[in-house]
């Protein structure tokens, strides 16, 4: 039976992911802080080949032994798939964000998923065609105005995964992430904005109705997420996943021009560049 760890598993995109896993027949491993989140999902799901535990993944001792006891019950010690998904948002203009606030999203977004990366590479080398699978973010194609260091970290993972997939063959070990865009979860109407803008937040069915629903930036359910993370233990290659598949023009523009880009994102969000 092949096994999968899916961290930020009591919501959105890591939630649908133990879902499908579990559908298609893994022992499934699902972290979260959001403990009500993980009993839901318990309740959902069952605990035949389902495993949880509420862990705050910024504690590498924490991490470690939630893996560890997971990996324990597997076939063998070892896994098949560490997904690496937990993350936070902080929006508004760079100096409007609290250094702390700034931080977590450092720790969550970024240092989680190194520790995640130390803690699950002994137990992916003692499984064949094991891979270790990150969740960055359409804004790691180009540094997002009023989500810059959300962006920044994003960036950091891609980067990671590309040398990492590099570095790890030699353990047998695949490296690939996922770049979602707009994902209908709750990141979206609980992100704090830190800059007055005199705007409402958006309610979920406000957000629904007001999203895109062509192209790359459409709104998109967090299914098409996990199905991304299901397709991508299923190739041997692919290292960037793009949901949607377009988002990637983003990437393919910016090693063109990056100013080229700049200027289209400045043209499009005038009032998150304009000065105050």
């Amino acid at each position: 039976m092949r096994s999968v760890f899916i961290t930020g598993a009591g919501s959105g995109m890591g939630r649908e992911g133990a879902r499908l896993f579990y559908a298609k027949g893994w022992r499934v491993g699902a972290v979260d802080r959001n403990a009500d989140g993980l009993t839901a999902l318990a309740q959902e799901l069952g605990d035949d080949r389902l495993w949880t535990r509420t862990v705050d993944v910024t504690v590498k001792a924490d991490l470690d032994d939630a893996l560890a006891d997971f990996c324990a019950g597997n076939a063998g010690g070892g896994l098949d798939m560490m997904w690496n998904n937990a993350g936070i948002g902080e929006s508004g203009w760079f100096e409007d964000v609290p250094y702390e606030a700034t931080m977590r999203v450092v720790e969550v977004n970024y240092k989680s998923v190194l520790t995640g990366a130390y803690g699950a590479l002994p137990y992916l080398k003692q499984t064949p065609g094991s891979l270790m699978f990150t969740t960055s973010s359409s804004s790691a194609t180009y540094g997002m105005p009023r989500l810059a260091v959300y962006s920044s970290t994003k960036h950091a993972v891609k980067g990671l995964t590309e040398a990492l997939s590099v570095e790890w063959r030699r353990h047998g070990v695949r490296v690939a992430d996922v770049l979602p865009g707009l994902i209908d979860t709750a990141i979206l109407t609980t992100t704090p904005n830190r800059s007055d803008d005199g705007a409402a937040p958006m309610t979920p069915e406000e957000l629904r109705a007001r999203a895109p629903k062509k192209g790359m930036l459409r709104l998109m359910p967090a299914s098409s997420v996990a199905e991304a993370a299901w397709r991508a233990y299923q190739h041997p290659k692919r290292l960037h996943w793009y949901v949607p598949k377009s988002i990637r023009m983003i990437d393919l523009l910016k090693g063109w021009s990056p100013e080229f880009v700049r200027g289209r994102i400045a043209a499009s969000l005038p009032a998150l560049t304009s000065k105050r």
